[in-house]
């Protein structure tokens, strides 16, 4: 991890590493870390923060991918934290058991991966910059799904 500054990024600063699940302890990271950027930042800085971390996120996610040969490894997080931080920004302010139900079903369709998360998955497989785009694009799928249940949850 403290090879490369990508591999820092791109294993969640630690996350990636967990032996166990290494997904949700990312994404457990992300919402950790949200809650307390969103201490200092306003909506608009945490939106421009989740911009700047898609871009530094590819980049990171796409050297990561390059030096371990592996095209997208589990260990690689970057993907669902700034996916949840998505999911958050867009659904705060939520108490806690609205930001459970958002982490849960992100858990669920990135885990899962049904439909268009799958295809999303499937879609740009391979190494570089397209590869390294392909691993958070289904996170991104299963960001939008999530928000789409709770969009159709709170209209119901």
């Amino acid at each position: 991890m403290r090879s490369h500054p990508a591999h820092a990024i791109a294993l969640g600063f630690g996350a990636g590493l967990s032996p166990v699940a290494p997904g949700t302890a990312g994404t457990l990271w992300a919402w950790l870390s949200y809650l307390v950027l969103a201490l200092w930042l306003s909506p608009l800085q945490m939106g421009l923060l989740i911009a700047a971390s898609t871009l530094v996120g590819w980049w990171a996610c796409t050297v990561t991918a390059n030096h371990l040969r592996v095209q997208d490894p589990g260990n690689i997080v970057w993907d669902e934290v700034i996916a949840f931080w998505l999911v958050l920004w867009l659904v705060m302010p939520a108490g806690f058991w609205g930001q459970l139900a958002a982490f849960a079903l992100f858990r669920f369709f990135d885990a899962v991966k049904p439909g268009p998360v799958g295809w999303a998955d499937e879609l740009l497989h391979g190494f570089g910059w397209r590869g390294g785009f392909g691993i958070l694009l289904d996170d991104f799928v299963a960001a939008f799904c999530t928000l789409l249940v709770i969009a159709l949850w709170r209209v119901w």
